[in-house]
């Protein structure tokens, strides 16, 4: 049965205007997303099968083109829409960020930093610099590596720190296994980090690993 014909609060886009996205499955969500399905195939119908075959909502968000298009229902087009729509979200994570104390919104800091880094395949060490008021002047990728780990050198961290005229950073790195809890490498390049930017006065406020989970080295007095 077509989704027009079912009752009116039983369809998703009616469902969120009543009662908000929250109150949406993943298959509703995302089958606002789809718009349609094809002959034989509600648009939710389609969801459901696309979350089944891709596991979970993220396996469908973390396809590649490829893996994709090649489902029935789905092309370029829904792909492209996609992209652009996770790349709105993280941009708008990004603008709430620079305009608010980001200590005082850690939820959003955090599901920010998952955003911008949780889907890459090899290690991005990453850094949120911060005014005297600690909001966000740039978010920097500094040091991309493999899946094994990413050189980090504290000179150019400082050169950079001092180049966006940063009063305080908070650092992040993933790691593609989704393992987030901290290495001793990990640790040990917190600690020279936060002494050699303590030597032009920049505080280091945290240390961010983005895995399946987050894991925040402050939290475990490792800052």
């Amino acid at each position: 049965m077509a989704i027009s014909h079912w009752p009116r609060s039983e369809r998703p886009r009616e469902k969120l205007l009543q009662r908000g996205a929250d109150a949406l499955s993943d298959a509703e969500l995302l089958a606002i997303f789809l718009r349609s399905g094809y002959a034989g195939c509600s648009a939710v119908d389609l969801a459901r099968r696309l979350l089944q075959d891709f596991g979970s909502l993220r396996g469908i968000l973390d396809a590649d083109s490829r893996n994709f298009c090649r489902q029935k229902g789905l092309g370029p087009a829904k792909f492209v829409q996609l992209q652009a729509a996770l790349e709105i979200a993280r941009r708008h994570l990004a603008e709430a960020l620079t305009h608010e104390d980001c200590l005082t919104r850690p939820t959003q800091t955090m599901n920010y930093l998952r955003a911008r880094l949780r889907d890459y395949d090899y290690e991005v060490f990453a850094c949120l610099m911060l005014d005297n008021r600690n909001r966000v002047i740039a978010f920097r990728e500094l040091f991309r590596g493999t899946i094994d780990g990413a050189s980090v050198y504290p000179r150019e961290v400082v050169k950079q720190a001092l180049a966006d005229n940063a009063a305080a950073v908070i650092f992040a790195h993933n790691h593609p296994s989704g393992v987030s809890e901290p290495s001793q490498a990990d640790i040990r390049i917190t600690g020279n980090l936060r002494d050699a930017l303590a030597l032009v006065d920049i505080r280091v406020l945290d240390h961010v690993i983005v895995g399946d989970g987050i894991t925040c080295l402050s939290e475990r007095g490792l800052v």
